[in-house]
């Protein structure tokens, strides 16, 4: 009995340490950093995000912010109703579950006329 328990951790254990050890935080734009007038997706065209991984946002507090949109918000830059920016400067998001994920920057026009925005 407590050898089936341990290959049961073990496996779990097998299966758990690889995502988390390869788990990679993008620092998105580089070191350009979230800004206006840069090609984000570009940047991200040839990365493969899993879940584990982290984004992190960098750019000057109250120069920028960091909405997460669904893909309707993200092609119309369309700021979302619970109006729950992220104002830090050094926004860490972790990729919780697997899928397309979208974020802007609700600031003025960044979004829509600097293009500040990204789909990972």
């Amino acid at each position: 009995m407590a050898s089936n328990n341990l290959l049961v951790i073990l496996a779990i254990v097998a299966i758990v340490l690889p995502s988390v050890t390869m788990a990679t935080d993008y620092w998105v734009g580089d070191s350009s950093g979230w800004t206006n007038g840069y090609d984000y997706q570009a940047w991200a065209k040839d990365k493969v995000f899993y879940v584990g991984d982290k984004l992190v946002f960098n750019y000057t507090m109250g120069n920028h912010n960091v909405f997460k949109v669904n893909a309707t918000g993200f092609s119309q830059c369309i700021i979302p109703p619970s109006n729950e920016a992220l104002t830090s400067g050094h926004d860490i998001i972790p990729l919780m579950v697997p899928g397309k994920k979208w974020y802007i920057c609700g600031v003025g026009q960044h979004c829509a006329q600097f293009g500040q925005k990204l789909m990972s």
